[in-house]
């Protein structure tokens, strides 16, 4: 069993980056439902890293519990109607600016739109973390005081709307078509949940190339020397923007907000949700980062 705990240590990375390469070609190819395809790849990646969490998990105290998990649940609800009813908006507008006949083929496509959503995203975040009001949306993300694959679905649903379109309208703007922002797409999701799992895997030195939970762990620290990590999917903006802080074997002081009180608590979920247009009572912004 502990061989086998070590093996999986450094395939599971590598699985999941099949699958997304397996799932985004037979799509293209078979023509399957694009928004489909997302949802049900976004539940199974789920699966399989809450299944690592229980065979390797980085810490068993941040397994959600009780209240916890039903508290994680409401919020990932409400963000899937959101991003679904989002994704639609989306979708249509990306139908109509993304080229019927692109310049490109789309093997140069695809990691073409990949770096330029990754960098559209880079840069959201970056600026969710500075600008007030963008940080009253994405705060809600860093009020947990655990990181693992079941609470990365708690947002705010405009902050998960307003990310999904800066992102994907950027790529149909730039004229990607639609299977290339597809396959973007698909990378992505993959990556921000695997870079939000509770799992003890090292990718040594990928990290210096892709995201990963080494970390994402370290963006949601409380120390600001350690926090950074704004690209969840790729890591090479960090080390061009200067925000990359990772380092074989560091890992958190303690992970959440450096100021609770300026949030309500996750589990409040109505009050979270109105939290932006509370009245601010603190200036701060990007406390955990």
């Amino acid at each position: 069993m502990v061989g086998f705990l070590a093996v999986l240590r450094h395939v599971a990375y590598p699985f999941l980056l099949l699958a997304v390469i397996s799932g985004a070609a037979a799509t293209v190819h078979e023509h399957w439902d694009i928004g489909r395809v997302l949802v049900l790849f976004q539940i199974g990646t789920i699966g399989y890293l809450w299944a690592l969490e229980r065979l390797i998990p980085y810490r068993t105290d941040w397994h959600p519990r009780g209240r916890e998990l039903r508290c994680y649940g409401v919020y990932f609800v409400l963000t899937m109607v959101g991003g679904a009813l989002g994704q639609l908006l989306v979708a249509s507008l990306v139908a109509r600016l993304a080229p019927l006949d692109p310049a490109l083929p789309l093997r140069t496509e695809i990691p073409l739109a990949l770096l330029t959503g990754s960098l559209a995203k880079y840069l959201f975040h970056r600026w969710s973390h500075h600008q007030p009001w963008l940080w009253r949306l994405h705060g809600v993300h860093h009020g947990l005081d655990k990181v693992n694959v079941t609470n990365n679905g708690v947002n705010h649903l405009l902050d998960v709307l307003l990310g999904q379109a800066v992102v994907q309208l950027a790529l149909a703007w730039l004229g990607f078509s639609r299977e290339s922002v597809f396959c973007a797409t698909l990378f992505v999701v993959a990556q921000g949940y695997f870079a939000h799992a509770n799992i003890d895997v090292r990718i040594g030195r990928l990290n210096h190339v892709f995201g990963s939970p080494e970390q994402h762990r370290l963006h949601h620290s409380t120390e600001p020397a350690q926090s950074g990590h704004f690209g969840a999917d790729l890591a090479i903006w960090d080390h061009l923007f200067g925000s990359f802080t990772w380092r074989p074997g560091l890992g958190p002081v303690a992970v959440g907000l450096r100021d609770p009180a300026s949030f309500p608590p996750t589990t409040s979920v109505l009050a979270s949700l109105l939290h932006p247009w509370r009245p601010a009572t603190d200036a701060t912004t990007g406390s955990s980062s």
